[in-house]
């Protein structure tokens, strides 16, 4: 067993960890491992929008085949996928991820095709885009894996490590931040928008947080598919909705909780929550004793006793807490609520 921060980010103590130093975790639990050289990683989400209850305009389906043509450059993503939900305020929002573990690589590939996505290069009134990216150093961002198949920001990864400590308690995706090791990561200011005509840019605070937590159930079969499809997942919808809707009142300042498809723009039996959070403390806190999240947990765990060592499901997550120069927020034509807008507007 080792330690979810890896020995050349260690570092002396000045913070403690929730758990003793001879902890021993239930069940084991991994977390990818990135080359010492990397210090740096960009994660990119380049989302559209249009309402649900209407044709999506034909410049949808060409803004998509462009941003994954654009992700085929030789200085695009070591890994993307893609997502989509329908939001709280009626709109499909279809989200496009890259992952890069070079920011200069990133730097380059935006400036050649990421800078125009919300810039109005795909103008049409039915057509909202945005652009928000976190670019986090090594130590404000950590990952977990509850099997051996890689997701999201570990996509650009080494792979993934040996069982690690720091898991299966209240306080560990703290413990897995190497920076936690010295800073509280207490959020830092409040966010501001910029607006001229239909671009607005939001103008972040210090530490804001972001989570990826994502579910697979591809290898589940009969009586665990059932359990996880009839009795987890509307549990898990509903804490989801709960964020959507009502998550200001938790400083969850948006959710969306998305279903993966894939090349083609069909479901696959994947998911994932992203929510952004005034801070780390606040998501801590909405996981601990929040009764949507209590009862998500709940339903996790008697699933997971049922099935034991033989469950199918796969779970992961990552969470970054960000500075504020880390961060970058683009709106084009978007309604009030889209994303960090809504974490200014109040809509």
């Amino acid at each position: 067993m080792e330690s979810a921060i890896p020995p050349h980010l260690q570092c002396p103590r000045l913070r403690h960890r929730r758990v003793p130093d001879d902890y021993v975790p239930p069940y084991p639990a991994t977390v990818a491992r990135y080359r010492s050289e990397v210090t740096r990683v960009a994660m990119a989400y380049f989302g559209i929008q249009h309402r649900a209850d209407a044709l999506a305009p034909a410049l949808a389906a060409r803004a998509l085949h462009c941003i994954a043509e654009a992700f085929a450059a030789a200085t695009g993503p070591g890994h993307w996928d893609r997502a989509r939900c329908v939001d709280a305020a009626g709109y499909l929002t279809t989200v496009s991820i890259g992952y890069w573990d070079d920011p200069a690589a990133y730097a380059t590939w935006f400036a050649e095709h990421g800078a125009r996505w919300a810039s109005g290069a795909f103008n049409d009134p039915a057509l909202g885009l945005f652009t928000e990216v976190l670019q986090p150093a090594v130590d404000r961002f950590e990952t977990l894996f509850s099997a051996d198949v890689v997701e999201g920001v570990a996509g650009v990864s080494s792979g993934l490590g040996q069982p690690i400590q720091e898991h299966a308690y209240w306080g560990g995706m703290r413990d897995r931040l190497a920076l936690s090791q010295t800073d509280g990561m207490a959020p830092e200011g409040a966010p501001q928008v910029v607006t001229e005509g239909l671009h607005q840019r939001v103008l972040p605070h210090g530490n804001l947080c972001l989570i990826r937590s994502g579910q697979d159930w591809t290898g589940t079969q009969g009586n665990e598919r059932r359990m996880y499809t009839e009795e987890v997942e509307p549990v898990l919808r509903a804490g989801m909705d709960f964020l959507q809707a009502q998550g200001r009142q938790v400083d969850c300042y948006a959710n969306r909780y998305m279903a993966v498809v894939d090349a083609q723009g069909q479901p696959v039996d994947k998911s994932f929550g992203m929510g952004w959070w005034r801070s780390l403390a606040a998501l801590e806190r909405w996981a601990e004793s929040h009764p949507t999240h209590v009862a998500i947990f709940g339903a996790a765990m008697k699933y997971l006793g049922t099935m034991g060592p033989a469950a199918q499901l796969k779970l992961y997550h990552e969470v970054t807490v960000a500075r504020a120069e880390e961060q970058y927020f683009e709106y084009f034509n978007c309604h009030p609520r889209t994303g960090m807008l809504g974490a200014v507007t109040g809509a």
